[in-house]
């Protein structure tokens, strides 16, 4: 992480950044800050929060990377991560383990065997799971103290608490990393990714996915795009994200829209803002047949990408 200052906003919570892929420091704005979030921190960033983006997102001038400048300093932002609860994360744990049923199938074509796999960020175990029937033997840490009790009482797997970094895993013990969801949230990504590559062992799988700004759906949308939240620090291309991997010591194997799994009820939810009084209508009328808890498939811009270890 570039950290310029730590001291902007009313309350010395917030910092200024420069470009954490290239360290470039002239930024254009892509969206001015609107009135600053009122939200407890544990209402902001828990897992499923649809809170629309009210910092400024720049861009680096020098290699196109977009994020929030300022914005609230990494210990404020762990600690909202840290507390709370998230039962609507959780309800919907069934089709997440679909979404990644159909993960690990791309998975198990590029990965010469079932060896060992860590989840980073792995929310409440959805996809620890899953591999963990397949075959798998499994780790995952979460820094969200609720989620990780959940998922050791529904899928009796034992998820670590706190970060990536705060686990101190040994160099090259793990066949495949994988973080779903998680790197836009992270408050330096290219340090994150580097701590991926470390604890790879060489040859060894990353998957990653992102909400993708360059897609067409991204561009389409403009300042209405669903992935536009007030949890997300990062905003990532398929170009950036490249170039971020390759810093580091990955190959990139394969890049390919990420398509989740959700009930249908859950996705009206989340269309409301942008869809309005159709929208509303359109979920009077799926209550009212009791299609709610219908699985069907939601994208809305994500990308994954699947990169090999150098070395």
């Amino acid at each position: 992480m570039h950290s310029e200052s730590s001291t902007e906003g009313p309350t010395g919570q917030y910092e200024s950044v420069s470009c954490n892929l290239c360290g470039g420091t002239d930024l254009a704005t892509v969206l001015p800050a609107t009135q600053r979030s009122e939200a407890p921190l544990e209402v902001r960033f828990k897992s499923s929060s649809d809170e629309k983006l009210h910092d400024s997102l720049v861009a680096c001038r020098s290699c196109g990377l977009q994020f929030v400048n300022p914005r609230l300093r990494p210990d404020v932002i762990l600690g909202g991560y840290r507390d709370g609860t998230d039962e609507t994360f959780v309800s919907q744990a069934s089709a997440r383990e679909r979404t990644f049923a159909t993960a690990l199938n791309m998975i198990e074509r590029l990965a010469p065997h079932r060896g060992h796999i860590l989840d980073v960020g792995t929310a409440a175990g959805a996809f620890l799971h899953v591999a963990r029937v397949r075959g798998w033997t499994v780790s995952g840490c979460e820094p969200n103290t609720w989620l990780g009790g959940w998922g050791k009482r529904t899928y009796g797997i034992d998820i670590q608490p706190g970060t990536l970094f705060a686990q101190h895993y040994a160099d090259g013990a793990f066949d495949v990393v994988t973080v779903w969801d998680v790197l836009e949230h992270t408050h330096d990504p290219q340090g994150f990714l580097g701590e991926c590559q470390r604890v790879l062992k060489p040859g060894g799988l990353l998957v990653v996915n992102v909400p993708d700004i360059g897609s067409w759906l991204a561009r389409l949308m403009g300042r209405h795009w669903l992935m536009l939240l007030s949890t997300h620090l990062y905003y990532f291309t398929r170009q950036t994200l490249g170039q971020m991997l390759q810093r580091v010591g990955f190959q990139v194997v394969r890049m390919k829209p990420h398509v989740q799994w959700l009930e249908l009820g859950y996705v009206i939810k989340r269309g409301g803002p942008v869809g309005g009084g159709v929208v509303r209508v359109a979920g009077k009328l799926v209550r009212g047949v009791g299609a709610g808890g219908l699985h069907v498939p939601y994208w809305v811009g994500q990308t994954v990408a699947i990169s090999r270890k150098q070395g």
